[in-house]
């Protein structure tokens, strides 16, 4: 019996994907299975998958309909207890299937695990312990950039990055799946939150280690497009899964991060797209549906409330 389906979204990454794919062949356990959704690659990977592994199912879209779209397909067919999303331009350790699933068998209670990202050009800085989010409205990835020996503890985290992470396949049933209206970016600070507000946690587990290129699809670390979807989406993040007292509670916080970014972005040179994605986010609030509340949820809105607190002063002083 398969205990987990492995998802990767694809977006013409013929050059990542043997390796990708090798290293998933290599595995200590091999008791799961793989699926790639290919986003309307124009690369010929989708072929050369199919024809140099024919263990993987390819699933094809004619056109990108983004990395929500995608993975969504793929937990969608999936019948396994845990799913793990990869991103295409990832190297993953021979044990890190096995780290994952042992993590999730021995807390019910958890609804995902993050890995220990490090960067492929230099295993040893870090590219991603475990996503936070903070009152400022920023979300932010955990030791990025920093010795990757700093980062060999589990730790209950606020997010897992989908780029290389397990969840639990009955959870979606749940609290939903990826909110494609994200279509990118946030998405995973996202579906985390949601199950955070039912009670689920989230673990960081540093034995299972992958490497990570990073911003092989967009193409680099600030462009038109990640800058205005990102600013779209934190303002749509805030609306859904934040009740009415709780955004007010935080608004200080938020007006104070919002133009500390914009700022930021100004002297970046997208002062424009930045600003018209915070307009697009205050637009789809008004057509968009937030998580409802629950009474019997409030202990767990009260912790995420004062996480978002302490990871604003673990943000400022840069951990």
């Amino acid at each position: 019996m398969q205990i987990a389906t492995v998802v990767i979204p694809n977006l013409n990454g013929m050059q990542y994907l043997r390796d990708c794919l090798d290293s998933l062949m290599e595995q200590s356990r091999q008791d799961f299975s793989v699926i790639l959704i290919d986003n309307g690659s124009a690369d010929g990977s989708a072929d050369y998958v199919e024809s140099h592994y024919p263990e993987v199912e390819v699933i094809r879209f004619e056109e990108n309909l983004g990395f929500c779209r995608a993975v969504n397909e793929g937990i969608r067919r999936t019948e396994t207890p845990y799913v793990v999303l990869l991103n295409n331009d990832t190297v993953c350790d021979t044990f890190f299937i096995e780290e994952l699933v042992g993590a999730m068998e021995a807390d019910p209670k958890l609804f995902s695990c993050a890995s220990k990202m490090v960067q492929m050009a230099d295993p040893d800085l870090m590219d991603n312990a475990g996503d936070y989010y903070c009152a400022l409205g920023w979300a932010y990835a955990l030791g990025k950039g920093k010795p990757s020996s700093r980062y060999d503890r589990e730790r209950y985290i606020f997010s897992a990055c989908a780029g290389a992470a397990i969840y639990r396949r009955s959870v979606f049933d749940e609290t939903g799946l990826f909110d494609e209206v994200h279509f990118a970016y946030l998405e995973d600070i996202d579906v985390s939150w949601r199950a955070r507000i039912a009670g689920y946690r989230i673990r960081y587990i540093p034995s299972a280690v992958v490497r990570h290129v990073g911003s092989a699809t967009s193409g680099s670390v600030y462009n038109d497009f990640k800058v205005k979807h990102s600013s779209r989406n934190s303002i749509y993040l805030v609306y859904k899964n934040m009740p009415w007292p709780q955004i007010l509670l935080n608004l200080p916080f938020l007006a104070a991060g919002f133009l500390i970014k914009l700022v930021f972005f100004g002297k970046k040179g997208y002062l424009r797209e930045y600003a018209a994605g915070l307009v697009k986010g205050v637009r789809l609030c008004s057509r968009e549906k937030k998580v409802r509340f629950r009474s019997g949820n409030l202990k767990h809105y009260l912790k995420i409330q004062w996480e978002l607190w302490v990871n604003v002063v673990r943000r400022l002083s840069d951990f």
